[in-house]
């Protein structure tokens, strides 16, 4: 059970990086996030930083890699699909690869589940990871 999602950005990877890296900070993403609230105190690269996006999904960081460019949430809930009554254990995870190629970036967006009762997950979310990408993407032409 999963979601994999992958874009090719013109951008250098530090530079994605940069932005992907503040958790709290969605505002690269105009067509797919809308508000993003911060809950609590810790800081947007604080591990067990928490947001809600769009009134809808409640996040957390879980950690967060500098050198590897990467870091992981889980969804603690959500619309009906990826509710907690409907979803255990979701994990996402969001890398950037640099493509020294042509000094572009590879992001890899992809996530995994324990368990879903109703399922419909990847369904769901694959689609949301793709335009969350071409956002991104948006952001950097």
């Amino acid at each position: 059970m999963g979601c994999y999602n992958s874009i090719v950005i013109n951008a250098s990877y530090d530079k994605v990086w940069g932005v992907l890296k503040n958790f709290h900070d969605l505002s690269w993403s105009k067509n797919v996030v809308s508000k993003v609230a911060i809950i609590g105190q810790k800081s947007s690269e604080e591990i067990g930083a928490k947001r809600i996006l769009n009134d809808a999904f409640q996040e957390t960081l879980l950690s967060l890699d500098n050198e590897l460019m990467k870091f992981t949430y889980s969804i603690d809930d959500g619309p009906d699909v990826v509710s907690k009554n409907n979803v255990k254990g979701y994990i996402g995870e969001v890398t950037v690869f640099p493509v020294s190629e042509n000094n572009t970036s590879f992001v890899l967006w992809t996530s995994h589940w324990k368990s879903e009762k109703k399922g419909g997950v990847a369904e769901f979310c694959n689609p949301i990871y793709h335009a969350l990408l071409q956002d991104l993407k948006s952001y950097f032409s």
